[in-house]
């Protein structure tokens, strides 16, 4: 007796293998959420650029997020509460006060071995001008790389795979930045790795959403240190002194050899903490 048709008939179809397929289902949740997010950014240009203040960014993060929600609903089938949970308040709070706490922890050693120096203080109302900014770069940032790329990998080949590849990959997203350093690039990706540590602990974005913004916001608006290589326009202004190993020179901070011990410091702390939870665990 032929089997064929039988078979045929329990074979998914085409759309559902691909929809299946890990490549295609990263490349899905990118779009709808990154290109949810560039095509907001395009939109609000056909307002008078007097009117575009704050709002199209702010905007653009809610659209990054409303498009990966609707990514992982309509095509994961699914709840998506690694971007979800009753706890959003607090859980950013935390990772804001984790992340202050690194970026005070690291300024202030630098300004005791003489690699910063503040040269004085600008306008204090220059510390609201990057804060919309950098809610949308941390909202896109750990939304590709943590709750798209590094879960959607792990489920493929494993947690091993997934996290090499998303240090790797987070470090070299940077790499086209200004000023980019080797010691640069092992910094950011020691940052990454610490991200990805915080996403562990309850395998939500909130807490590392939190983190990674405190850490870009205080450097850009309060210390007027650069980002990444992205200049900076704060209230304090405080400049690089001495070699670039130890300042970070014009990339900022995140190129200096205190923050790679620093981010590593954090990333080992809290994969061990992670590790003490099942690999399996769920969002809670």
């Amino acid at each position: 007796m032929s089997t064929a048709a039988p078979d045929a008939a329990l074979r998914p179809s085409l759309g559902k293998r691909l929809l299946a397929n890990t490549f295609v289902r990263i490349l899905l949740a990118v779009l709808a959420s990154i290109g949810t997010m560039a095509l907001l950014l395009m939109l609000s240009e056909i307002v008078p650029k007097p009117m575009r203040v704050v709002w199209p960014t702010l905007l653009a993060a809610a659209g990054c997020m409303a498009g990966y929600r609707f990514y992982v609903r309509n095509v994961e089938k699914r709840e998506p509460l690694e971007a979800a949970g009753p706890r959003i308040l607090p859980e950013l709070g935390k990772g804001f006060g984790v992340g202050a706490a690194l970026a005070v922890g690291v300024a202030g050693l630098l300004l005791l071995c003489g690699a910063l120096q503040v040269q004085g203080l600008g306008d204090w109302r220059a510390i609201f001008k990057p804060l919309p900014e950098q809610i949308m770069v941390a909202t896109f940032e750990e939304l590709v790389f943590r709750a798209i790329l590094f879960r959607i990998v792990e489920e493929r080949w494993g947690f091993r795979i997934a996290v090499t590849s998303n240090v790797l990959l987070f470090a070299l997203a940077h790499l086209p930045n200004d000023n980019v350093s080797v010691l640069a690039v092992l910094a950011t990706a020691s940052a990454g790795a610490g991200l990805l540590g915080v996403y562990l602990l309850t395998r939500r974005v909130w807490i590392a959403m939190g983190m990674h913004f405190a850490w870009n916001y205080l450097f850009d608006a309060l210390m007027s240190v650069p980002v990444s290589g992205h200049a900076a326009r704060g209230w304090i202004q405080v400049t690089p002194a001495g070699p670039e190993w130890l300042s970070g020179g014009a990339y900022g901070v995140e190129g200096s050899v205190v923050t790679l011990i620093a981010w590593t410091a954090a990333a080992v702390a809290l994969f061990r903490v992670a590790g003490r939870r099942p690999a399996s665990v769920l969002p809670r």
